[in-house]
């Protein structure tokens, strides 16, 4: 069975940083577009970043752009998404998910597998 494992949140100050982990297990990770997602209480879901198969191509959204950064390590079957700069706007649980595809994808629908989620929260 698929597995995606999310790791790395936690609480932390305004201006801080966290490095989220995403470990797959039981799929061959870089067949996969990979995409984090996260969801604050009373919100909807909202598609942070996203990354293609081989890594090369990345998207990010408005609100992250500038402060976090997504990349992988298809040899450790990982993904990773660097956040710098928190705000409490980015308390969340965030999420990993996979997509069958090379190139980037940025629907939500497109996901076939997600993790459990990590919560991330940012304040003082």
């Amino acid at each position: 069975q698929v597995q995606l494992v999310e790791s790395g949140g936690g609480l932390v100050q305004p201006g801080g940083s966290l490095r989220l982990s995403c470990a797959a297990s039981r799929f061959t990770l870089h067949l996969y577009a990979m995409g984090w997602f996260r969801q604050a209480p009373g919100k909807e879901h909202e598609g942070v970043s996203y990354i293609s198969s081989s890594g090369g191509s990345t998207y990010y959204a408005d609100s992250v752009k500038g402060r976090f950064t997504i990349s992988r390590d298809n040899a450790k079957n990982t993904v990773f998404l660097q956040m710098n700069s928190l705000e409490p706007e980015d308390t969340a649980v965030y999420y990993c998910a996979a997509a069958r595809s090379f190139g980037v994808v940025t629907n939500r629908s497109g996901y076939q597998y997600w993790g459990q989620g990590t919560q991330v929260t940012v304040s003082s």
